[in-house]
C-alpha cells in the first residue's frame, strides 16, 4: 500500500520517515497497522500549520523544531486508561504488596511509588487511593507520575475528570475523594487535595536518563512497553531494577510479559513483578 489518498498525499516513505523518528525518540515502534491512526493525527498539525504536504511538515521534524517536535510527541503517542484498570493490581497492592512494604520500611516510615506512562493520571489517583486507604497518616508517602506527552501530564496535574469518565470507582471512594462540580461544572470531578499532594507529575521519555535515583518500592509500568521491541524493553527493565532495592515490586500491564525480556525480577502472579537482582 504506497499512498493513502486522502486530504493529503501520505506515502509509504511518509509513513516510514515519522515512523523512524518515533522510534528513534521514544522506542515505540509503530506497525503497518498504524498508518491510518499516523495519518488522522498528523494531519491536524498541517492543518494547524497551515502546511500543504507532509514532505514539509518532514522537513520541520528534522529541523529539530521543539515545539513542534512536542506537538508531534503528543499527536503519536497513545493514552487509554480508566480508575482502577486491572483492579487485581489494586487488590493485590492493598492486600499483599503494601503489608509487606511496610513491613520492610517500618524504621523510615517511608515508600516510593512511580507511575510510568501515566497518561491522564487515572492510574495514578488510583494508587493514591490504595495508598491512603492502607498506610498510616504518620508516614512519608509519595508518588511520581510521568508520561511523554505533556498534554496528558497538564490533564493529570488539574486532577479534573468528566463525570461520566470516572468509572471503576466505588460510591464511597466517589464521596471521599471527589469533588462535584457545580453550575456549569456539575458535569465534571474534581479529585481531593489530599490525594493530589501525594503526588508530582512530569515530562519524561523513558529512553532518556533517568533524572532521580530511587529507590522506590513499587513501579507501575502498564500498557507501555507493548509499543518497544525486545531489545528496548531489555534496556528499559535493567534501568527500572538499577533503581529498586531487592524484593521492590513492578506491575505491568495484562498483554505484556517480562520472559527473555529480563532475569532481574521473579513473577508473583500475571503481570506482578518482585526485584531479585
Amino acid at each position: 500500500m504506497s499512498t493513502v489518498k486522502k486530504e493529503f498525499n501520505f506515502t509509504e516513505q511518509h509513513f516510514n520517515h515519522v515512523r523512524d523518528i518515533v522510534t528513534e525518540h521514544s522506542g515505540i515502534v509503530l506497525t503497518d497497522g498504524k498508518r491510518d491512526m499516523v495519518y488522522s493525527r498528523l494531519v491536524r498539525r498541517l492543518r494547524k500549520l497551515g502546511l500543504d504536504n507532509f514532505d514539509d511538515y518532514c522537513k520541520l521534524l528534522e529541523n529539530h523544531d521543539h515545539e513542534e517536535f512536542t506537538h508531534f510527541s503528543n499527536a503519536i503517542t497513545t493514552n487509554l486508561t480508566s480508575f482502577f484498570r486491572e483492579n487485581h493490581h489494586f487488590e493485590m497492592m492493598s492486600e499483599t504488596v503494601l503489608p509487606d512494604i511496610m513491613q520492610k520500611n517500618k524504621a523510615s516510615k517511608k515508600i516510593r511509588v512511580w507511575s510510568a506512562g501515566c497518561s491522564t493520571g487515572m492510574e495514578t489517583y488510583s494508587i493514591a487511593m490504595v495508598l491512603k486507604e492502607v498506610i498510616p497518616d504518620d508516614w512519608d508517602v509519595k508518588i511520581l507520575a510521568t508520561d511523554l506527552d505533556t498534554n496528558v501530564i497538564e490533564t493529570a496535574s488539574n486532577g479534573i475528570y468528566k463525570y461520566d469518565s470516572v468509572t471503576g470507582v466505588t460510591d464511597e471512594r466517589m464521596a471521599r475523594w471527589f469533588m462535584r462540580g457545580n453550575g456549569a461544572n456539575e458535569d465534571k470531578v474534581k479529585v481531593s487535595k489530599q490525594l493530589r499532594e501525594l503526588v508530582t507529575f512530569n515530562q519524561l521519555n523513558l529512553l532518556n536518563p533517568f533524572p532521580f535515583k530511587g529507590a522506590f518500592d513499587i513501579i507501575f509500568c502498564r500498557n507501555v512497553i507493548i509499543y518497544f521491541d525486545k531489545d528496548t524493553q531489555k534496556v528499559l527493565f535493567d534501568k527500572f531494577a538499577n533503581i529498586q532495592e531487592n524484593e521492590a515490586y513492578i506491575f505491568i500491564g495484562h498483554s505484556e510479559t517480562l520472559y527473555n525480556v529480563t532475569d532481574r525480577y521473579k513473577l508473583l502472579q500475571k503481570t506482578v513483578y518482585k526485584k531479585i537482582i
